[in-house]
């Protein structure tokens, strides 16, 4: 009988009502990705503020800015760690176990977003360079929640509804990215109104309130609070019977485990479990099965996050134009040092609550019913089809009268990468692959997307500036400018359409179903699990 072959634990959480469990692990592992999305993206918040602080010259009838070498190592130090991260704790999770390496990357989120806070000296090189080795740091930690958090979720989640829980995670990041803005929002309003200041114009000295220090301090150290939550929780979360009867091979431990996750009484198999050990699960990463069953797939999986993180991390280029062009951020020198804060944070909050929020939730709740492979074409599809709707008539967008257009149509941009691209690179790579490996190759992906990000921030910020040397940021040579460089990310966009198409579809089957690692699947298991006896 095929279903004498399978291990049942596997079928028991495949076939599992959603339960209260389920609801558990996406708050756990959702607000790791809260805490990742706060405190990658609130740097954003603060950097004018810093340039501001540290490098204004009261000569000059500007405030001071962040030279631009400067400013990369401030924005682009956590990309780095979390490239690094993923990788590392990827692989540390297949050999150790998700539940042992998850305590590790949360206490290293809690300790660096502390200590980004503070600084060693006064004087601006000592805080910048204490700010980039934490958030460095802080990357680092960030970058093990990915391949972890989708790991555990997918591994706990039953096949019918396992897209939707994956994707609530990683939409968690949405919530973050708000939570980051309505943070810089009261913590600047209140400064503002308590140490009132004039503007730059007014008075270029006292335009910088001495107390400004003490609010890009507190909004980066709110992103330890999160974290340190849901750590108790974090470290009650039993190890997934995935990990524990296919790596492990634990039957007793599994069976033990999953008893209480899905309060029935399961049966330990060792027997099977051997069995599956010498028959399964012995080819490597570096093996040329791996290459025949997976390549592919891995191939896939990079390059698509690859290329969608080029373009979603470029976004950024475009919006201070967009913040300026509807009026949202006044010129820097008719605002004091901390109302420039309120406004760029205002601006941010704004976006997050009308197009990424929203596109996340959408893929939550479809990504079951259309599946992975049509909403990441299509996200890829309306990407390419807006940014070349931005491009090509750049001129038009640029006129005062026509600037509402271009704020819709880079708003619909974000929404189709979040319901598209954005949810599905993050959901695919923790189903795909077998058990073993699992978190490395989800860790692998995503480091190819951080690899993307770090393109895209900082490749397409020299690429956009203007070709007349006259109209370039100060500090940056003349680039390709903004027209070109939204071709260039359409294009990379229509790429990640081709790339999807190695990437299969997963909505429906069970993560061993997907692998072979459990042999025999497609035997119906009677979904009223909790009243009867399932071997293990």
């Amino acid at each position: 009988m095929a279903g004498d072959q399978q291990l049942g634990v596997l079928n028991a959480l495949d076939a599992a009502r959603t339960q209260w469990y389920h609801f558990t692990a996406i708050v756990i592992a959702g607000m790791g990705f809260f805490t990742d999305a706060y405190d990658l993206f609130c740097i954003s918040l603060v950097t004018k503020l810093l340039g501001r602080i540290y490098y204004t010259d009261t000569n000059n009838p500007k405030p001071g800015t962040l030279p631009p070498n400067i400013a990369a190592a401030v924005n682009g130090v956590a990309l780095c760690g979390t490239l690094a991260g993923q990788l590392f704790f990827g692989w540390l999770g297949d050999k150790l176990g998700r539940k042992k390496v998850y305590g590790i990357t949360l206490l290293l989120m809690v300790i660096c977003s502390i200590a980004s806070g503070l600084s060693f000296g006064k004087e601006a090189n000592g805080v910048i360079t204490t700010l980039c080795f934490f958030r460095f740091w802080l990357g680092f930690g960030i970058g093990g929640d990915y391949p972890l958090s989708a790991t555990i979720m997918s591994e706990y989640a039953n096949k019918k509804t396992r897209g939707a829980f994956i994707a609530a995670v990683f939409a968690m990041q949405g919530f973050g990215i708000l939570g980051g803005g309505i943070v810089a929002l009261i913590v600047s309003a209140a400064f503002d109104h308590l140490f009132k200041a004039p503007t730059y114009i007014g008075n270029r000295a006292e335009s910088l309130a001495p107390q400004a220090d003490y609010v890009w301090r507190i909004i980066l150290m709110v992103g330890a609070i999160p974290a340190v939550l849901t750590y108790y929780w974090r470290m009650k979360m039993p190890e997934t019977a995935r990990y524990t009867a296919l790596v492990a091979k634990n039957a007793k431990q599994a069976a033990a485990d999953m008893s209480k996750v899905l309060n029935v009484e399961l049966e330990a198999e060792e027997e099977k479990v051997e069995k599956f050990a010498k028959e399964k699960n012995s080819f490597g990463l570096f093996t040329k099965e791996f290459a025949r069953k997976h390549g592919m797939h891995l191939l896939g999986t990079t390059s698509t996050w690859f290329l969608l993180d080029i373009a979603f991390y470029s976004q950024n280029l475009f919006q201070k134009d967009i913040f300026s062009a509807i009026g949202w951020i006044p010129p820097a020198n008719t605002m004091n040092a901390i109302h420039e804060v309120y406004r760029i944070a205002r601006a941010q909050t704004l976006i997050a609550l009308c197009s990424t929020v929203p596109g996340y939730w959408f893929t939550v709740f479809l990504i079951d019913y259309m599946g992975r492979f049509f909403i990441q074409l299509m996200g890829f599809f309306f990407m390419t089809v807006f940014m070349f709707a931005l491009a090509i008539p750049y001129n038009h967008w640029t006129e005062k009268e026509n600037r509402i257009g271009f704020v819709v149509m880079y708003s619909l941009t974000f929404f189709f990468a979040n319901f598209g691209p954005n949810a599905t690179t993050f959901v695919v790579p923790a189903e795909i692959f077998p058990a073993r490996l699992r978190s490395t190759c989800h860790g692998i992906s995503a480091a190819a997307g951080k690899a993307g990000a770090i393109v895209g921030a900082f490749g397409f910020l020299y690429a956009a500036q203007s070709t007349d040397p006259r109209k370039v940021d100060a500090g940056y040579p003349t680039g390709i400018g903004v027209k070109y460089s939204l071709i260039v990310l359409g294009v990379i966009n229509f790429f990640g359409m081709l790339f999807t198409l190695l990437v299969p579809e997963s909505k429906g089957k069970s993560l061993e179903e997907l692998t072979g690692e459990n042999e025999g699947e497609g035997v119906e298991i009677t979904e009223s699990v909790s009243s009867r006896t399932v071997p293990v």
